[in-house]
This record gives C-alpha cells, structure tokens and sequence, in this order.
C-alpha cells in the first residue's frame, strides 16, 4: 500500500510500505476513506515528538471501512464504517476505567502515527478496536466525522471543559487554528458573553468570526489592552493557548483575570516560563492536557442531530494520492488560508 512515512525533522514521503496485518485479537484492518493532517504532524516533522522515530507512518485521525477484525472485536466487523480515533484505549487499566483514555497503560494512549503506524495510508491496524473505534450512522458524512478523530473532542476536553467555562464568561482563545476555531465552536455551547480570538493572520480571525468569536484581535492590536477594556480591567474569566509556543502560553496567563483558568491545549517543543512571582497570588488554574476523547459519542449524536457543524473547518480537499500537496497546503496557512484539509480514497 502507499503510506507518508517520516524520515526523520523535515523529512517524509509518499511510498510503498507492507500492508498491515492483524496482530492481536482485538486489532481491526481498516480501510482509509477519509484522512486529514494535523498540527502535532507538523510538530513532529520539525523534531519537536523525538519519540517518533524514521520509517514510522505517520497520522491520528481517520474514518474508515473495516476490512478484517481479530477474533476478540465484538463490536465492529468487516464492512463497518467507522471514526477511527487519535486516541487508542485498552479499555482495562486503571486509567481507562476511570475515562483517561489519553494516559492508557495497556498498549493505548496516543499511539497511532507516534508509537505505531498512523493513519495516513491507504490501511491501518487499529489496535483494541473495540474501545478505539465508534460506528458511524449514515446522516454524518464522512469528513464531518473526521473532525470528531481529535480536533474537536481535544477542544472541548482539554480546552473548554478543562477551562471550566461557564455562562456570562469572557473566554480569550489565543491560536485561531484549526484547534483554536473548535474551541470557539464548543465555546458556544456554554454561552459565554464574549469569545475573544487573538490571532496574526486576518483569514483567520474571519473564519473565527464566522464560528462565534465576536472580538477579534489582530497583529496590529494589543491583546492586553483590548481585554481590559472589554472586561472593565478584570480580565478574561478563561483563556485558551491553542498555539503551542512560549510566547502564547505566556501571553494567557498575562490576559487571565485573577481565580481565572488557563487551558493549555497547544503541543509544546519549547520551554515556556511560568512567571510564578506574578501568578501565585492571583489564584490562577492551569491545567494541561492530552485529550482522552471520552466525549466523542456525545459530540458525535450533536452532529448527527444537526446541533454541531464542523464542516466550516474544511478549507482543502484533495486525494490520498495527493498527500504531498496537501502537505504543502497546510503547512502554510498564511499564504494558503488552510485550516482543515481532508484527504479521500478516490
């Protein structure tokens, strides 16, 4: 089968590779019908996931057709059509049974593209199918669903729910990525009085006016001077870093106001300072975290009931075939507008 293999910081390609095999009795073989990239990819090719190593196919998110299951799955089988998760869970270890999916200690966790062979291929071996999939019904299309692999429940989670937003809340959501344009969407569903997006790029900060955000704050603005007007100088009530740079990071702890939180959802291969001699006596929350998509099926049945859109995330379509210039697509946004793109078996 072809599959995007990395080779190494700034190197990857498009190339023949062995089909994936059954290897456990609760693995599925599931056919990619609709794959995207994400900003952790990305990550990963500049040397920032060191644990990624060359030869390794790389991607976490897709939905798929299951073409074989191991002896154990019990409930997908051959011809299901199902979201194929960025996180994989044992279902049995201490972390799972508590709903962490994300820190699992049987084989699971973020492993697909990282640990094991991901998703960016014509095949992939989905291990504990079981606990890693979720069937899909016919009304979600399947580059809605593909939106559900991570972008969204990693939003929400770790994000939203992690920022513990509430109604009347003045929410700052720094990043207006693909990540950062799902926090705004979920943002919404607490009806909070603002949603600020700060970003540099100006077709950005539209696609996050279109989503909910109602101040946009731009390269030519001061974030901090543009929050404390809005909030009467209190201060964000959450600010989301959706980035993953030092300077975000630390921007959100400047615009927080005082017994606010700060959700860290951006992937981070730099040191970031934590200014402790400012923050500790202003009661601030951080929290961080790798998404443990114990939300997927209620953000699955909002979709399904027509409640959540996340079709305005997709900028770019192309062909599996097409992964190099999808790649290229993305991994220029200011030049090319990308925000999702999705990737289909032609």
């Amino acid at each position: 089968m072809k599959a995007l293999v990395y080779h190494g910081p700034g190197h990857r390609s498009w190339q023949d590779v062995p089909d994936p095999r059954i290897t456990a009795s609760t693995d599925a073989i599931v056919r990619v019908d609709a794959v995207t990239i994400c900003g952790t990819d990305l990550h990963i090719l500049k040397g920032d996931v060191p644990a990624v190593e060359p030869g390794r196919i790389l991607g976490h998110e897709a939905v798929g057709t299951v073409t074989a299951a191991g002896s154990a799955v019990g409930t997908v089988k051959e011809g299901d059509r199902v979201l194929v998760s960025c996180i994989t869970a044992c279902g049995r270890c201490r972390y799972c049974r508590t709903g962490m999916y994300g820190q699992c200690l049987g084989g699971g966790g973020w492993i697909l593209g990282h640990r094991i062979d991901g998703t960016q291929a014509e095949y992939v071996r989905v291990p504990f199918a079981d606990t890693s999939t979720h069937p899909l019904p016919d009304a979600v299309a399947d580059e809605t669903a593909l939106m559900l692999a991570d972008i969204l429940p990693t939003a929400y989670e770790v994000g939203v729910l992690n920022g513990r937003v509430r109604p009347g809340d003045t929410v700052v959501v720094v990043g207006a990525g693909p990540i950062g344009l799902a926090a705004i969407t979920t943002a919404r569903l607490f009806t909070p009085s603002h949603i600020v997006a700060v970003d540099p790029a100006p077709a950005r900060l539209e696609a996050a006016k279109r989503l909910g955000a109602d101040v946009l704050v731009g390269s030519g603005d001061d974030p901090a001077t543009a929050i404390a007007e809005l909030t009467r100088g209190l201060g964000a009530d959450v600010t989301i870093e959706a980035v993953g740079v030092p300077e975000t990071f630390e921007l959100c702890t400047r615009l927080v106001r005082p017994g606010g939180h700060v959700a860290n959802v951006g992937v981070h291969g730099a040191p970031a300072t934590l200014h402790l001699e400012d923050l500790w006596i202003r009661n601030v929350t951080i929290t961080t975290g790798l998404v443990d998509t114990h939300s997927t099926p209620v953000l699955l049945d909002m979709i399904a009931a027509g409640r959540l859109d996340p079709s305005a995330f997709i900028t770019h379509r192309f062909g599996l075939e097409q992964m190099d210039e999808a790649y290229r697509t993305f991994s220029d946004p200011m030049a090319t507008g990308a925000l999702k793109v999705v990737l289909t078996r032609q």
